[in-house]
């Protein structure tokens, strides 16, 4: 059985990179949810005008990978203590925010928060927000890093390091490790 969280912790490139890496994980959609906009195309989500957020949906097998454990993974690799901001990208599309499909999720997300403060030296602005229609990103932005990512100089800076720390901090979780 698969479960399906939908995160979003700024560009939706990088952060489906790490994820794509994660044991347990079966499928990362990156996408947009949370504005007003139908259908929203991805120029329009980063003039910043429609308030969806680049976010991914993570499909994950529960008795490989338990949600608290891939939110701690979420929170460890962006920084949820830049509101409306992810390095040099700025503006509310790329906010840290969570949106819980139940009030399970929502429990486990507000519970990872908390571990996550108590990590952190400045205050988490991750926001919980409702679950609204998900619209899938447009297809070159699907599996990105495998099929553009290592030929874009953004790229090339921000994901490594994503990397780099899910391979440390969490070496049993990484396919990368674990091969």
């Amino acid at each position: 059985m698969t479960d399906y969280v939908t995160v979003a912790g700024g560009c939706f490139w990088c952060t489906e990179a790490v994820f794509k890496d994660v044991i347990g994980v079966e499928s990362v959609e990156s996408g947009y949810i949370g504005g007003s906009v139908p259908n929203p195309t991805y120029k329009q989500v980063c003039g910043g005008d429609t308030g969806h957020a680049e976010a991914i949906r993570i499909g994950f097998d529960p008795e490989q990978l338990a949600l608290g454990d891939l939110l701690d993974i979420f929170f460890a690799t962006h920084d949820p203590t830049q509101l409306n901001r992810q390095g040099n990208d700025v503006g509310t599309q790329y906010r840290s925010a969570v949106f819980p499909a139940d009030e399970a999720q929502e429990a486990e997300m507000r519970a990872a928060i908390e571990r996550a403060q108590a990590d952190a030296a400045k205050p988490i602005v991750t926001t919980v927000e409702p679950m609204s229609i998900w619209y899938p990103a447009e297809g070159y932005h699907q599996d990105y890093w495998e099929t553009s990512g290592r030929s874009n100089p953004y790229c090339m800076a921000v994901i490594p390091p994503k990397l780099q720390k899910l391979r440390k901090s969490f070496a049993a979780r990484s396919r990368a490790v674990a091969a």
